[in-house]
């Protein structure tokens, strides 16, 4: 049985990337010319080899990052939610921390298993499976790497901790390499194309999609609870992100079903009564306000989340999280 996990703080990783090496198909035309069918072919996305050093140089970007709070040193190698989420915390460490963040301890990732996908076209991408040196010792830290074509570098753009036991097994040929997921396949509860909207659909309105738990049924009653405070109205507004690196990215568990990484973007309005205050606190809210919250403060944040999709004839077809990390990115004062 899996278990939801609560959300996790904004957790700064860089922007590396879901994609793979181009390797390249000559054939020879009638007329003697050789043509390059590389885009065609169903080719692993990366050799080991060059996952294994893209995930180094992620590291290494990443602490140099976190350590100095400057999320210039990194921006290369993250991209899509994780860059998002990213740049934002570093953007406010820099303000709060301008010297950079003496406490910071390097991020050290250790027992490393890849999952390289077979796909024809780009872009290609690849995770890995870690264990941390943050956090608990029983969790593992999967990075989704991704690249547009042959001479872009790796870059991140998912990040989910996961509970090690939680981790499914994924389908693999007799040569190692995993299976993708389209964004239309209809041989899943939810096609993971739809899975964005879904989602934002699912906060606003409900219904059975997605399995009870922490991201699902508890933060709608969360938000209910919240809505109304005397003198301080809350408004949620949920929007899906499924295009360019946002797009969802997903691969074929043993069991038939997919696991699927996907964003949203997430909006929490607060107005005042006349002559109630906004009091902000929270020194990353501060560091990332435009504006002067005098009536009302909109917090802009996003979200990436992994969850497990089932197959189309599983008995239980609702969609189950396994982690879900929120950064916010963006703050305004009116």
């Amino acid at each position: 049985m899996r278990r939801d996990h609560g959300p996790h703080r904004p957790r700064r990783l860089g922007r590396s990337a879901l994609t793979a090496a181009s390797v390249t198909v000559l054939s020879v035309t009638a007329s003697g010319c050789v043509v390059v069918h590389g885009e065609r072919e169903i080719l692993p996305g990366a050799t080991k080899t060059e996952a294994a050093r893209a995930l180094k140089d992620f590291t290494a970007a990443y602490n140099e990052a976190n350590g100095a709070n400057d999320p210039s040193l990194d921006a290369d190698r993250v991209t899509g939610a994780l860059g998002d989420i990213d740049g934002a915390k570093l953007k406010a460490g820099g303000k709060n921390q301008p010297g950079g963040n003496p406490d910071y301890v390097p991020l050290q990732l250790s027992d490393t298993e890849f999952t390289i996908p077979k796909k024809a076209g780009w872009p290609r991408w690849f995770v890995t499976d870690s264990k941390a040196n943050k956090g608990r010792g029983e969790d593992r830290w999967l990075l989704v790497f991704t690249r547009g074509d042959a001479d872009d570098v790796w870059q991140v753009s998912y990040l989910t901790i996961v509970a090690a036991v939680e981790v499914p097994d994924f389908k693999k040929d007799q040569d190692g390499w995993a299976e993708p997921v389209t964004a239309t396949a209809a041989d899943l509860a939810v096609a993971p194309g739809d899975l964005p909207q879904d989602y934002a659909t699912y906060l606003k309105d409900g219904g059975d999609t997605f399995a009870a738990g922490t991201h699902t049924t508890k933060w709608r009653s969360d938000r209910t609870k919240s809505a109304s405070r005397p003198g301080l109205a809350q408004q949620y507004i949920d929007e899906p992100l499924a295009s360019g690196d946002y797009a969802p990215v997903a691969l074929r568990t043993t069991t038939g079903g997919a696991l699927v990484f996907f964003t949203t973007r997430h909006y929490q309005k607060q107005t005042a009564a006349q002559g109630v205050p906004i009091n902000v606190t929270n020194a990353d809210v501060k560091a990332l306000m435009t504006g002067e919250p005098k009536q009302s403060l909109t917090l802009e944040s996003i979200s990436n989340q992994a969850v497990l999709d089932p197959a189309k004839d599983a008995a239980n077809q609702q969609v189950e999280f396994l982690g879900r990390i929120q950064g916010l990115t963006a703050a305004k004062g009116e």
